[in-house]
């Protein structure tokens, strides 16, 4: 690699002219990109929630479906965050080579690639939005303790969007993505305490538990949901911010490497 590769990211507000961009193009069909992303965590909170939260006691001095919509929250964050940076992210950059005509202007690629998580993170925003107007129509919380969940839910989105654009610069086609679902996000949502009590598995697996970045995002929705503020909270969020500053920084050195090309 060159090491101009390397160099520290250059960032401006002419990220904003990218991130309205691809707003006004999402906005043509925002309905239905709605209704795709939130559908598919309602149903797992309704059903596992009612379902089988009806054969258990409560899980972590909660019921079982209060648990379980905490942990959607970021679980549906995560989810939009990583398809916007792996396969909207990848046409833009690939296949309608909109990222080569924007570098025909003033704009860097810092500014660019800083504009993909932005926005990838804009649309989990609104999925974490829309789990949470779920959870107050049911009454699962009523604590004004839930309102910290939409930047906990913003914060996310940065760290999984900054993470999926690494992915994306690797890829080198749609297929290569589902690597990365079933081998880090499939794990992930297994292992950080989305559907059960991150101690209830073995010590090791407990381990690896709290190094991943999910673990730590339900470490802090979920007492928030349960009317607490969380234990070392600022910790947490520490972690998430490093995850997205770290991911930004990689995926932007991939990508120079990639263009330079």
């Amino acid at each position: 690699m060159n090491r101009r590769h390397f160099a520290i990211p250059n960032i401006s507000l002419r990220f904003v002219p990218i991130w309205r961009r691809n707003f006004m193009v999402w906005k043509k069909m925002a309905g239905s990109s709605i209704l795709g992303h939130l559908a598919d965590p309602v149903i797992y909170m309704l059903g596992l929630g009612y379902g089988l939260g009806g054969m258990l006691p409560e899980v972590g001095g909660m019921p079982y479906i209060a648990f379980l919509a905490a942990g959607t929250v970021c679980y549906s964050t995560m989810n939009s965050a990583s398809f916007e940076a792996l396969y909207s992210g990848f046409a833009r950059m690939h296949e309608q080579r909109t990222w080569e005509a924007i570098l025909n202007t003033p704009i860097t690629l810092d500014d660019i690639v800083f504009s993909e998580i932005v926005w990838a993170a804009s649309k989990s925003l609104l999925s974490g939005l829309a789990v949470l107007a779920v959870i107050w129509l049911l009454g699962l919380s009523h604590s004004p303790l839930t309102l910290w969940l939409i930047p906990l839910s913003l914060l996310v989105g940065l760290c999984f969007a900054s993470l999926g654009l690494i992915v994306t610069a690797l890829a080198p086609g749609y297929d290569f993505f589902m690597y990365y679902f079933t081998l880090v996000i499939t794990p992930m949502v297994l292992l950080c305490g989305v559907f059960f009590p991150v101690d209830q598995l073995p010590p090791l697996l407990q381990t690896v538990s709290s190094i991943l970045p999910l673990t730590h995002a339900i470490n802090l929705a979920r007492p928030l949901l349960n009317d607490v503020i969380p234990a070392h909270f600022l910790w947490h969020a520490a972690v998430l911010l490093g995850y997205a500053l770290l991911g930004f920084y990689v995926s932007l050195v991939l990508f120079r490497k990639r263009l330079s090309q």
